[in-house]
């Protein structure tokens, strides 16, 4: 059984505590569907109920696990980046952390709902940025992922609407702590 890890969350700029309880209850939803679904495959005998139960259990799985590395990046408070592998592997693809930024805020404007993510690729040794959709439609294979930033509605609608989604992502910026993000490189 999976248990909602807690997390250590500061009061941040641009977003409400409102909107972590919130997004935290969400979190907590998807821990708890993720044990249901696991559960309940013990006693399902028809095909097609497993086969349906299995794939949304990958939406709910991932929806847990990626709610994980975004609440955990905020832990501690604001934070610049570090010198750090993390750093020269930015300055080296990027140029540099605002560089680095800007790319993933063009991102983020992406339509829809999804995560924005930073991904280490160990065996290139690079670093390798994508939009996933949903949860779990899109993640990249043999990757582990640095950076998680949520873009679905509930992540910011409480403080921003939805035509001023960019000032959540900035908010997003300001409150990260470079230092988890560096430490999973």
């Amino acid at each position: 059984m999976y248990e909602a890890k807690t997390f250590s969350i500061p009061t941040m700029e641009g977003i409400s505590p409102q909107t972590i309880e919130s997004h935290l209850g969400l979190y907590v939803g998807y821990v708890k569907h993720v044990n249901k679904i696991r559960a309940e495959l013990k006693n399902v005998n028809d095909e097609y109920a497993q086969a349906e139960m299995q794939r949304r259990l990958g939406f709910e799985f991932g929806g847990m696990k990626n709610h994980e590395y975004y609440f955990t990046q905020f832990e501690g408070g604001a934070a610049d980046c570090p010198d750090s592998t993390f750093k020269n592997m930015v300055e080296a693809q990027y140029g540099g952390i605002e560089s680095f930024i800007d790319r993933l805020k063009t991102l983020a404007k992406t339509r829809g709902v999804g995560w924005v993510m930073c991904y280490i690729d160990r065996a290139h040794k690079e670093l390798v940025l994508a939009w996933i959709d949903e949860q779990h439609l899109g993640q990249l294979a043999d990757v582990d992922i640095v950076l998680a930033l949520d873009m679905w509605e509930h992540s910011y609608m409480m403080d921003h609407t939805p035509a001023n989604k960019a000032d959540y992502v900035d908010a997003f910026f300001n409150n990260l702590n470079w230092s988890v993000v560096a430490g999973r490189v």
